[in-house]
């Protein structure tokens, strides 16, 4: 995204946060938008959350080959790991080809087949009324997710641990429990918060500015996912220096 992209993006957010005209059609489609972010979702983030514990657990054992350290410590990285970084990005990156290539894709239809230029001629905030009720689902139900995907990777964890007989139930719990800091769930909480700003509304602008026809749609919604998946990477950096 060069400058000129990205000064056209400050003014598009701009006007995404003006004064909505009704606050009840506002509220219906945030309502929606949740329940297609959050609800939506929420299979694809609990299969990967589960499986991604299970295999970082093998993983961890698999490279924990020395007898003086003990097995507890399995649960202590796999709950870390997860938190800290596993849960935020990998979730975010997920939702990022999933909500974000929807988004980019139903508001560049609407802008080629000339809804968005009814909606202005008609005196309404095409982009607070199209991109207001995306974000506001995103910073909330994102977090929300990560929350799921946090506890699921753990269970995931201690599934594949017990089956596979790398910890025994007993040492992973115990590797869980012992020396827990809770300030790892506010950095991810913060980290969510950003992704979920940045899922819904870097594939709402390239969509929102899209000119052409069916092609032009499809590969502004290719450069939609590709784009919000460096933004999560870079801003993952940004917050984890800034936090930890």
């Amino acid at each position: 995204m060069n400058f000129t992209n990205f000064g056209r993006y400050i003014l598009l957010l701009k006007s995404v946060f003006r004064k909505p005209e009704k606050l009840k059609i506002y509220l219906k489609e945030i309502a929606k938008q949740m329940d297609y972010v959050g609800v939506g979702s929420l299979g694809l983030i609990a299969i990967i959350s589960t499986f991604i514990g299970a295999v970082m657990t093998l993983q961890i054992a698999f490279q924990l080959v020395s007898d003086f350290i003990p097995k507890t410590i399995i649960g202590s990285v796999n709950r870390d790991s997860s938190i800290l970084e596993l849960s935020p990005t990998i979730s975010a990156i997920v939702l990022a080809g999933k909500i974000g290539s929807a988004i980019s894709s139903e508001i560049g239809s609407m802008r080629v087949t000339e809804q968005i230029d009814a909606l202005e001629i008609m005196g309404i905030n095409a982009p607070g009324y199209l991109i207001l009720p995306k974000i506001i689902s995103g910073i909330t139900m994102v977090p929300m997710l990560v929350i799921i995907s946090m506890f699921l990777s753990i269970t995931g964890g201690y599934i594949g641990g017990s089956v596979s007989g790398a910890v025994t139930p007993a040492e992973y719990i115990q590797g869980i429990t012992t020396d827990f800091n809770p300030y790892t769930i506010t950095v991810a909480l913060v980290k969510a918060f950003v992704f979920g700003f940045i899922i819904t509304s870097v594939p709402a602008y390239e969509g929102f500015y899209v000119r052409g026809g069916a092609l032009e749609v499809s590969q502004a919604s290719t450069r939609a996912v590709v784009i919000s998946c460096i933004s999560i990477l870079a801003c993952d950096y940004i917050v984890t220096q800034l936090l930890l």
